[in-house]
């Protein structure tokens, strides 16, 4: 073992990493990168891992490690992929295409299941209150619809905080991170996965304007990543054709099939889901990724068409048909004008300010919560359960606001609708009247959402009604999210759209050839634009909900123009709370100061180095000292005249070694027996929280004093750059490839084959600025000038 003196400059930098660690266990820099933003103050027991940055999984500050998506190409590598045969490289594919099969098929029973138990237990709910109010027991009505909410919520609750709480939320962001490469713990285990579908339910059907979507993708991330462990020696699945994917670049493509599954079993979307995927989830794509996610939609789409079939049948119980259809509102007729482009225009311009305050308010509501949330258990559930109270007492004393209004004599359903759902609900009403308002709150989301979409209903909603339930689902969504029970944003922001849409619809009249519901549309589109920022999956998505083509173009101008009016004032949802949980997300764009830095600038030091023969006892006092993944392996005299240097080796490979006592009496070389004593199943990647701990090792004294050769275990091609290129190259390359580790080595020799290792860590902007505070002055004097303060409306 060696250790790189540093140089004056690194020396620096590592004063600068040393003070950022000090903030982080004392509580005192909220700015830092290894603080949550959401967290102010932690106990030094929370960080166990100093060297690692730190992030909220569920409620709790949890170290966050990188995953290894690059190909570790020591000896053992090249051996196994020497002896793969034919045979098992067909093997190895049909297993990717049957894993990918089970997922779609797997994802997709659990959205139907979903579903199917949203509607049937909110819609039980809703006719037991509405059989109440038959009989004017407002009373017990009232009992009979905020009691089971307020069941439903603290079930949620109570199983979220105490048995998974990384279930919490919408479960986007975590996946997102994931596939950009951070290893939250806990997010993708199977504990996560039941109370993800169980809490959804609960949280779905007790009424509060929270979404199954996100969950979904969440779900189907879990369910790829449990097929995609390689196998369980716990549950003796040991299968050697399992073996194969015991790696985080195979499980990070199963991750991505199993995300796209998630939209497309939620909206019955599947070339959505699969743009979705693209769009916003990956980091990483290529084309037989590309096929093997549209096989898994597809699988999707055929096995919801399957039970939609079933349930038109009769068998699906109170609400099932209506859950599976969605938002199924055709209209062949559907036409407009070159007229009708102002007025888009401006449902684009509001949507987007709209939904960029949205996502404002949003990251100052999960803020607020978390002050809540960090005191404990019981303040996580009273915060729930007194959301579940005001939300319950909204929805039932709004309706009253709303006057009565007459049946209309060609209504296609039955006025008013009783026992069932649709758009004339009775409530308080005399026979052959209708509330309007009632008619969107006494229902599911997806009904709520199927009424505003409806064509031929110009006249079925008043003014006032609609914009109070505008402002009702815009509050309750954003005070909703962040309470400890799995919950979605699609859902709610679609509803907050069409209802904003629609209420455009009915000011403009007849000065525009678009009914009300093809407003609730593009309205539902804005929306999502200004909120989420996406604009080819969203697209696809509400054409695949609507199922009219003929609103394509419309659409798309709406987004468009939605999400380049709310970029000017913030990120998107996903981006803002991730950047809030901690996470280390790595961008797809290059801020102008890393042109100004080099690799050089930042790279921290002391460096840990290893020989190519090290003495046991030096790995082991390394190891328990630091909690570095990555070491520089180098080779001196007598292996080599000159330092130079051998390769990169992982803990994970260093513990294997320790662990199987491949030791050497003295530090000479000799015949390497490596492979009758290992084989590259013992190198391989473990399942999620199955990885060896130094701390389990034991050794004797005699032991500690041998050798190890680490040759023919050590990465002999990693990835290396001269410390004189520029930071924001390094970036594109670390990202681009998904690395872990970059080694810096010097542009001129100076006894040192090695400079130092980037990581994540290192490329993080406020790393970087803590490291450089004149650059972080500069770049705050840039963005006064770009957005001065009379122009910033939050």
């Amino acid at each position: 073992m060696k250790t790189q003196p540093p140089t004056e400059k690194m020396a620096t930098a590592a004063a600068f990493e040393n003070l950022n660690t000090a903030g982080v266990e004392g509580g005192q820099d909220p700015e830092s990168l290894t603080v949550p933003l959401l967290s102010h103050q932690r106990s030094r027991s929370s960080i166990s891992n100093s060297t690692s940055q730190v992030a909220l999984v569920g409620a709790d500050v949890c170290p966050i490690e990188s995953l290894d998506y690059e190909i570790a190409e020591n000896d053992f590598f090249k051996e196994d992929w020497r002896t793969r045969g034919r045979n098992q490289m067909i093997q190895y594919i049909f297993m990717k295409w049957s894993l990918c099969f089970l997922i779609g098929l797997i994802v997709g029973l659990i959205g139907f299941l979903n579903n199917l138990a949203v509607e049937n237990i909110a819609g039980t709910k809703f006719v037991v209150t509405s059989n109440m109010m038959l009989a004017n027991k407002f009373g017990m009505a009232f009992l009979a619809f905020s009691i089971p909410n307020l069941v439903l919520t603290l079930f949620a609750s109570i199983v979220t905080a105490t048995v998974a709480p990384a279930a919490a939320g919408s479960g986007i962001p975590e996946v997102k991170a994931y596939l950009n490469g951070v290893d939250a713990p806990g997010i993708l285990s199977f504990r996560t996965l039941v109370i993800k579908i169980i809490g959804s339910i609960s949280a779905v059907s007790s009424s509060l304007l929270v979404g199954k979507a996100g969950p979904m993708v969440h779900t189907g991330a879990c369910v790829a990543s449990l097929l995609g462990q390689g196998g369980s020696k716990k549950y003796g699945l040991t299968w050697k054709w399992l073996r194969f994917f015991k790696n985080d670049r195979d499980r990070r493509d199963f991750v991505t099939c199993g995300s796209a599954a998630g939209i497309a079993a939620a909206f019955r979307a599947p070339v959505g889901g699969l743009l979705f995927a693209i769009e916003e989830m990956a980091s990483w794509w290529r084309s037989a990724l590309l096929w093997r996610a549209f096989f898994t939609t597809a699988i999707v789409a055929i096995l919801l068409r399957a039970f939609i079939d079933i349930c038109k049948s009769g068998k699906c119980g109170l609400f099932g048909t209506g859950g599976l259809i969605m938002y199924d509102v055709y209209s062949a007729d559907a036409s407009y004008h070159l007229a009708d482009v102002p007025l888009v225009l401006l449902l684009g311009v509001v949507g987007g300010i709209l939904g960029s305050l949205y996502n404002f308010l949003l990251d100052k509501v999960l803020r607020i919560y978390n002050f809540i949330n960090e005191k404990g258990i019981a303040p996580k559930i009273f915060l729930a359960c007194t959301i579940s109270i005001l939300t319950s007492c909204l929805l039932f004393g709004l309706p009253w606001l709303a006057s009565c209004r007459p049946c209309p004599s060609d209504a296609s359903e039955a006025c008013p609708t009783i026992g069932r759902s649709g758009n004339y609900k009775k409530f308080q009403c005399a026979p052959g009247y209708y509330n309007d308002l009632a008619s969107l709150i006494f229902n599911t989301n997806d009904d709520a959402i199927r009424n505003l979409f409806s064509k031929d209903t110009d006249k079925e909603f008043q003014h006032s009604s609609m914009l109070i339930f505008f402002v009702t689902c815009f509050s309750l969504s954003v005070l909703s999210y962040g309470i400890v029970a799995p919950a979605g944003l699609f859902v709610p922001a679609i509803v907050t759209g069409a209802s904003y849409g629609r209420f455009v619809g009915m000011l403009v009249g007849s000065h525009s050839n678009l009914n009300h519901g093809l407003y609730a549309v593009l309205g539902a589109a804005s929306f999502l634009g200004g909120s989420m920022r996406m604009t080819v999956s969203l697209c696809v998505i509400i054409l695949e909900l609507t199922n009219n083509l003929l609103l394509l173009p419309m659409i798309m101008l709406v987004l468009l123009i939605s999400k380049t009016v709310a970029d000017a004032f913030n990120g998107n949802i996903y981006d803002l709370i991730m950047k809030a949980k901690g996470f280390p997300y790595l961008e797809t764009h290059v801020e102008p100061y890393m042109r100004q830095l080099t690799v050089g600038d930042v790279v921290t030091a002391p460096l840990q180095l290893f020989h190519g023969i090290e003495k046991a006892g030096n790995v082991v006092h390394v190891l328990r000292t630091t909690r570095h993944n990555g070491f520089p392996v180098i080779d001196e005299n007598p292996l080599s005249e000159t330092p130079i240097l051998y390769g990169l080796i992982l803990r994970a490979h260093l513990i294997t070694l320790l662990k199987k006592k491949a030791f050497l009496p003295t530090p000479n070389p000799t015949v390497n027996d490596a492979f009758s004593q290992f084989s590259a199943v013992d190198f391989a990647k473990r399942g999620s929280g199955n990885g060896d701990k130094i701390e389990d090792i034991e050794l004797s004294e005699e032991e500690m004093e041998m050798y190890v050769d680490l040759h023919p275990f050590a990465n002999a091609s990693p990835y290396t750059v001269v410390e004189t290129m520029s930071l924001a190259k390094a970036l594109i390359l670390f990202r681009e490839v998904g690395l872990r580790h970059l080694l810096v080595i010097p542009k001129i020799s100076n006894g040192s084959p090695v400079v130092g290792i980037l990581t994540r860590h290192d490329f993080m902007p406020e790393h970087i600025l803590a490291l450089n505070p004149l650059l972080a002055r500069s770049r705050w004097k840039r963005l006064r000038i770009r957005f001065p303060p009379s122009l910033k409306l939050f």
